[in-house]
């Protein structure tokens, strides 16, 4: 919704927003660019006569703002339905969807496109480095959207993809996650089903070749040209070095070797995702190779927060076990034997219901000690983490948690702290307790 707010603003509009809490990076984004934040939602703000009122999925029945504007039958549209309507109509859409690295994906092929002079248009849900922005309009044809499986509204409980009308589609991965509102696998595979359905003919699909679940939804029907990556597919990449560099290929023919650090099977996965998509806009491979060499990342990914007294902090969005597995086999690669301390903070709705706890303990097997915040849980994190024994702890107070990892942490330590949230501001509360250790 933040980024909305931004293409809202570029094109012209007056923008103001609410929210019950926001949090960098995006609200200080959001002053950069000028726009007016009000805490809460008091009905009194319909006082500020909009011409649309834009509602994220965030907003349930009950909001005193929204049944304000229920009503007094004001207009009010969803956040995608907004964007199809006043952004994407007309351009080639490049989406993104999957389980995990629609961000790093996203931002990824925007930079490739950005470094090939197409200055693309993008709404990514993080900030990329190389732009300092998650949201931009231009007045090229191009735009890239991370494209979201989450329901798109309380009024419109179709995927928010599905508004996006992509003619490049990248499909990063598949399993279960949002709980809250999808009762299996399933569910989220027929949503997925919907999104092939109306990729054009003179599209692209860019497809996982490894995932079992993607291969269902292309079973089920696809209209569409695909091309795979990793698995069995046609875009290879090949193992790092010791800097994390590697080569790529397509259809076993060199295209160039990204020379890079970032950490991990999946970023180099993301990168052949986005190397593949970026070619059907006309980028040759050779380029965006080049670009990935010059790519910074995304804040909040494996993001560098801070090194106090040889003890290294890092901030990451991963919440699902998946992610979290994945986060920290990458940076183990990275730190060697070197001692590894996981914050963990189980934010999301999937998290928060507890669907996926039993699973927790192995994802977080590459730590050498896990922390974890318990605060809003309304299960035992301490018996679903037993398995790790006196490897874990659990916190309830996040104060009592800063105090404990500052007291562990030692020089040479990595500390990484997961949350798709703000956590609190335990990122600064804990760099600023080693300094003054």
């Amino acid at each position: 919704m933040g980024g909305l707010a931004v293409l809202a603003r570029a094109a012209g509009h007056k923008v103001t927003g609410c929210d019950a809490n926001v949090y960098p990076p995006m609200s200080t984004q959001l002053a950069a660019q000028g726009i007016e934040l009000v805490n809460g939602y008091d009905p009194d703000q319909v006082d500020l006569n909009p011409d649309m009122y834009v509602v994220g999925n965030v907003i349930t029945r009950g909001n005193p703002l929204m049944e304000a504007i229920l009503n007094r039958g004001l207009p009010h549209v969803s956040g995608p339905q907004w964007l199809r309507e006043h952004v994407l109509q007309g351009r080639w859409v490049l989406a993104v969807a999957g389980t995990h690295g629609k961000t790093t994906t996203s931002a990824m092929l925007a930079w490739i496109l950005e470094h090939a002079g197409l200055n693309p248009g993008f709404l990514i849900g993080g900030v990329p480095q190389n732009f300092d922005v998650s949201a931009r309009l231009t007045d090229t044809p191009f735009f890239v959207i991370e494209a979201d499986e989450y329901d798109t509204a309380f009024f419109d409980k179709r995927s928010k993809f599905v508004h996006y009308a992509p003619r490049t589609l990248v499909l990063n991965n598949l399993e279960y996650d949002h709980a809250d509102i999808f009762p299996d696998l399933a569910a989220i595979e027929t949503q997925f089903h919907h999104l092939v359905r109306i990729v054009p003919g003179n599209g692209l699909i860019v497809a996982h070749g490894g995932d079992a679940a993607l291969e269902r939804v292309l079973a089920r029907g696809a209209w569409t040209p695909v091309e795979r990556f990793g698995g069995n597919g046609a875009w290879q990449a090949g193992l790092p070095d010791d800097k994390g560099a590697f080569d790529v290929s397509h259809e076993g023919a060199g295209r160039g070797r990204v020379m890079w650090d970032l950490l991990g099977e999946h970023n180099r996965m993301n990168a052949l995702a986005a190397i593949a998509a970026a070619r059907h806009a006309g980028v040759p491979a050779a380029g965006a190779v080049d670009a990935l060499s010059q790519f910074r990342g995304v804040k909040r990914r494996m993001e560098t927060r801070g090194v106090v007294n040889g003890i290294t902090v890092y901030d990451d969005f991963a919440h699902h076990p998946t992610a979290i597995a994945t986060t920290l086999a990458g940076l183990r690669r990275k730190a060697g034997r070197a001692r590894i301390l996981a914050v963990v903070e189980p934010r999301s709705n999937t998290m928060k219901l507890g669907v996926m706890k039993a699973a927790l303990p192995d994802s977080l097997k590459d730590a050498d000690q896990v922390y974890c915040y318990s605060g809003g849980l309304n299960w035992d994190a301490a018996a679903a983490l037993a398995p790790l024994n006196d490897k874990a702890s659990v916190h309830a107070d996040l104060n009592h948690l800063v105090a404990t990892v500052a007291a562990d942490a030692r020089s040479g330590d990595h500390v990484l702290i997961m949350s798709n949230g703000g956590f609190g501001g335990v990122h600064e509360k804990l760099l600023d307790r080693l300094g003054s250790a």
